[in-house]
């Protein structure tokens, strides 16, 4: 009984990592989302979402504004502050919906990583002056822009 028990057990740890392995292989995610099927993004290439525009119209426009904060612990806490503004991460890489969306997070014009919400932790940063950007961003990953304009927020602070 105890062997069946533990056979059982290792079927399901190497059955779920192989699993696992080849859906990660083939660009499956946990929820659903195929990188690699251009149906998923509306026929266009992801690279080519990330830096198009998508222009709005400026009445009713979100807005943004970022303050970053050391952290008592350890690095530095973002804060994002978006008006007119809804985070959806439930409709990441999905169709664009008027004023939802998600906000990118760049350090010294390097993207660290998507945002979902108001406040993102920087666990490090280099030493020096430090630029920290954020664009608001559709579902689908084009930047709002109003008239050529990304909507967008910068500080500059130094690390020591």
């Amino acid at each position: 009984m105890d062997r069946t028990l533990a056979l059982f057990a290792i079927g399901l740890v190497f059955g779920g990592g192989i699993g696992f392995v080849v859906a990660a292989g083939n660009g499956i995610t946990f929820d659903g989302h195929d990188h690699g099927d251009p149906a998923q993004h509306a026929g266009m290439d992801h690279a080519t979402l990330h830096d198009a525009p998508l222009e709005i119209p400026a009445d009713g426009a979100p807005s943004l504004s970022i303050t970053v904060i050391p952290d008592e612990m350890s690095g530095y806490n973002l804060h994002v502050m978006a008006q007119n503004f809804e985070f959806s991460p439930r409709n990441a890489s999905r169709e664009h919906i008027a004023g939802e969306g998600h906000a990118h997070v760049y350090v010294n014009g390097e993207k660290v990583n998507r945002l979902y919400s108001d406040w993102y932790h920087l666990s490090t940063l280099p030493v020096g002056d430090v630029e920290v950007q954020v664009t608001l961003n559709a579902n689908d990953h084009r930047v709002y822009s109003i008239g050529g304009q990304q909507i967008t927020a910068t500080t500059v602070l130094t690390v020591d």
